[in-house]
């Protein structure tokens, strides 16, 4: 194990893995994190080990297990190098014709790329696929190329030689200017300026700092800083590592979530290999610079995502938040000056220190540089974690890389922030992603959560489910969050099971007024967001559920029936043997009746009706027609025939 002790010893070894490798060498990078082992890449890997091994191509053609690649409903996936061949869905049985295919004979499997829709042909590389050729992959990249577990795949493409520039060639200020000049803003949240966070760290005259690493990522479908710290531990190390060293701390923190298990493996064996080769301990690359890292693996509350809560939990208290009468970068970890940023601040600050803050500001609107990772799930075609320019716009995120709405379904809205974002509607389609746009249209940037919804989507039910989700997150420390939501959660369920009444929206306009006013921490005071984002754009919807007892999106099961049309059952007894609840009649020639106290309004008859009948309607704040019965369903069904 080698130890650099100077930065030229760094350089040196870097060459010598560089020499050691050849570009024209097959290499296997197959998709190994949590997503793809899921589909079972790990079976994938095993498959590849065996069949290599088998044909003796062991020593000829190297496997990479790397990180998220970002597509992953279509994992495993693998990329062969250095022709970038693209599969998708890989199987075990499917390796052996992958081996003596197309690494021996060079030819391609045509079942096994990607179609791309558009112009209805397969496409044979990855960078060429639509949902990766329009983004801009300058952080989430590497994650497809190298071996979270391998040093020397870290070092191979350029790994720690930021570190190794800001120790050796930069003072702690010129570091800290140049981040500062790049207006890198923290993509955990509201988006304030890194730089000058820790400039007040900086200047703040308690000679013991921290540095902390933000990874308890709780959205619902959002999982970008786990697939980071899966997949590229050594990149936050290094950012952090910077930054500390741009403030004067000696002592990091990285708190992860326990339920991360590959997260907290990978990050955990980046600290004892960087410890080993000389990039934390003691005396630095022989710069004299001293730095370690904690791992704290944190219970799993939503909550400790706020920076004191997480701060207190750290402290080894309950991850309650604590009133911010001083910023924490001047009083934050035991009172002293912290520097709190998630996992993708920290892993943008490597690539500025390397080429620069003119280079990072080139991408991004005025206000917002660089790029956004954001978790692109919900009614799409195409989800994943997809990194963009910031100043994309929301159509060309959902239409151009998600694929737009599936079984041609109507856009209907989009939720970005988490549960403490907004939702915008089909006319802000256009809107260029940043996070003062997104804020001035009733959203947030937040982590970077992007859940698309369709037309079948009710929104007053949306702001009901994340609701509920902030009600049970919340410590209760605070009056205003933990009996407003409560209040909020009990009106909104009335108000999707028709129980809604005059007066319900001015009551929740009035508790979100007051939590955004009075709730201890950023949960509080942005858990209204979801519902006057709804009620902003879609107050016509909360308005039918409570005037009509209507829900116009056919979603709300209190609101629904379903009603079979005698002139369209062709008694096909299909939703007769499906019904869990034996509310259907009928049989052979004999229009089918549904018995409205017997159903469950599960919509299983809804789904199994085939679609050339289309007999099984929903409907919503009007009554179920009158069902025929008696000698006219068999007539109806006889006259049919003829």
């Amino acid at each position: 194990m080698v130890r650099f002790d100077s930065p030229e010893a760094l350089e040196t070894f870097r060459q010598e893995i560089l020499s050691k490798r050849d570009p024209n060498k097959p290499c296997i990078t197959l998709c190994s994190g949590s997503a793809c082992h899921a589909t079972g890449s790990a079976d994938v890997s095993a498959s590849l080990e065996a069949e290599l091994e088998k044909q003796g191509l062991t020593d000829k053609v190297d496997i990479r297990r790397t990180g998220c690649h970002g597509f992953c409903e279509r994992g495993p996936i693998i990329v062969i190098y250095p022709e970038e061949i693209c599969y998708f869905q890989i199987q075990p049985e499917d390796v052996p014709e992958i081996i003596s295919e197309t690494i021996m004979e060079k030819k391609i499997i045509d079942r096994l790329l990607c179609l791309d829709p558009e112009i209805n042909e397969k496409i044979i590389k990855e960078s060429e696929i639509p949902f990766y050729k329009h983004q801009e992959r300058l952080v989430f990249g590497s994650n497809g190329s190298i071996d979270p577990k391998s040093m020397e795949d870290y070092l191979a493409i350029g790994g720690y030689s930021a570190l190794s520039k800001s120790l050796s060639t930069m003072t702690d200020l010129e570091v800290l200017e140049e981040v500062k000049k790049s207006n890198l803003r923290g993509r955990g949240g509201g988006g304030f300026p890194a730089g000058r966070k820790w400039e007040g760290s900086r200047n703040a005259p308690e000679p013991i700092k921290y540095v902390i690493v933000n990874a308890d990522e709780g959205d619902p479908g959002a999982y970008m800083d786990r697939s980071l710290l899966e997949g590229n531990p050594h990149c936050i190390l290094e950012g952090l590592t910077i930054g500390a060293y741009a403030i004067g701390a000696h002592e990091g923190y990285i708190y992860v979530r326990q339920e991360y298990p590959l997260a907290v493996e990978n990050v955990l064996l980046a600290i004892e290999e960087a410890e080993k080769y000389g990039f934390l301990g003691e005396n630095i690359l022989g710069t004299g610079f001293d730095f370690k890292v904690i791992v704290h693996k944190g219970a799993g509350a939503f909550v400790c995502g706020e920076s004191t809560a997480l701060m207190t939990a750290l402290e080894g208290r309950v991850g309650e938040p604590r009133p911010k009468y001083t910023r924490s970068n001047i009083k934050g970890l035991w009172e002293r000056p912290s520097v709190l940023n998630n996992v993708e601040t920290w892993a943008n600050v490597p690539m500025i220190i390397n080429k620069g803050a003119d280079w990072f500001t080139q991408y991004g609107t005025e206000g917002s540089k660089g790029t956004k990772i954001f978790s692109l799930v919900g009614k799409i075609i195409n989800t994943g974690l997809v990194e963009v320019p910031m100043g994309m716009t929301l159509r060309d995120i959902i239409f151009k890389i998600g694929g737009g709405i599936p079984n041609g379904k109507k856009f209907k809205a989009v939720q970005t922030g988490g549960p403490s974002g907004g939702c915008l509607p089909e006319e802000y389609l256009d809107l260029e992603v940043g996070f003062d746009e997104l804020t001035k249209a009733g959203s947030m940037m937040g982590s970077g959560g992007m859940i698309i919804l369709d037309e079948d989507t009710c929104m007053v039910d949306v702001a009901r489910y994340f609701i509920e989700f902030l009600t049970d997150e919340s410590c209760g420390k605070c009056v205003p969050c933990r009996e407003g939501l409560k209040q909020m959660l009990k009106i909104l369920t009335n108000i999707t099971q028709g129980k809604g009444k005059e007066g319900d929206i001015q009551t929740l306009e009035d508790l979100s007024e007051v939590a955004q006013e009075a709730a201890l921490c950023a949960l509080g005071k942005s858990a209204a967001n979801p519902l006057l984002s709804t009620l902003k754009y879609f107050r016509e919807e909360y308005e039918a559920h409570i005037n009509e007892k209507k829900c116009p999106a056919l979603s709300c099961k209190e609101l629904i029936a379903y009603y079979i049309d005698p002139e369209k059952c062709q008694a096909c007894m299909m939703c007769a043997r499906k019904c869990p609840a034996d509310a259907i009649d009928g049989g052979k020639k004999m229009v089918h009746i549904i018995d409205q106290e017997k159903c469950t309004k599960c919509g299983t008859c809804f789904e199994v009706c085939p679609p050339r009948f289309g007999s099984v309607t929903k409907i919503s704040g009007e009554p179920v027609p009158a069902p025929v019965s008696g000698e006219e369903r068999t007539i109806k069904r006889k006259s049919k025939k003829k």
